[in-house]
This record gives structure tokens, sequence and C-alpha cells, in this order.
């Protein structure tokens, strides 16, 4: 058995993964959250927002795009350990493109 006395907050629920095509709410908010992930998988910036409204004048992050769709290429942005962001987070863009994972508690 593996040792995890180490895990500060271990996690057994993460979401179920799917490309999504449109922006606006990417992670609805969520009080249980333990981690999250954003990575773009289109060819254009994404812009991320902790709250909602997100777009290309009103971001916390701009996310670059793959060379090629779902190449593996796009930035990503997360929180996986230490202070994690419970709110809502948008997104928006030109024909957002992009996945996401949701670890909860």
């Amino acid at each position: 058995m593996a040792d995890t006395s180490a895990i500060i907050a271990p996690v057994s629920v993460a979401n179920t993964p799917t490309i999504v095509t449109s922006g606006g709410t990417a992670i609805a908010a969520n009080p249980a959250r333990a981690g999250w992930q954003i990575q773009n998988t289109g060819t254009n910036p994404l812009f991320v927002l902790f709250g909602s409204g997100a777009s290309a004048s009103v971001f916390h992050a701009v996310l670059k795009g793959s060379s090629v769709a779902e190449d593996g290429s796009g930035s990503s942005i997360s929180q996986m350990n230490g202070v994690v962001y419970t709110g809502v987070i948008t997104v928006g863009g030109t024909s957002p493109r992009f996945v996401v994972t949701e670890l909860t508690k």
C-alpha cells in the first residue's frame, strides 16, 4: 500500500473530461473543489477569468493555442495544491476549444 502520510488533501473524484467548443462557464463554482486545470486545445488564444464574463479584454490569464487542434501544445493553467479558487471560472475567445479537469473532495 502506498504511503499517503505526506498528502495534505487526497481526492478521489475527477470530472469526466470532454472537449468544450464554446465560451462562457468553464467550471461552475464548487466549494468542494480540491484542484482544477484548463488546457487550450484549439488554435486561438483562450482568455480565462476567475469570475463571470471572460473576454479578450477582461481576463486573468491568456492561454496560447495549439499549432494544430488537439496536438497537446496548447497552454494550460491550473491550481492543484495550496490555495485553490472555488468560484466560477469563465473563458472567452475566438472559436474556443479546451478541456477541463476538476478534482473534488
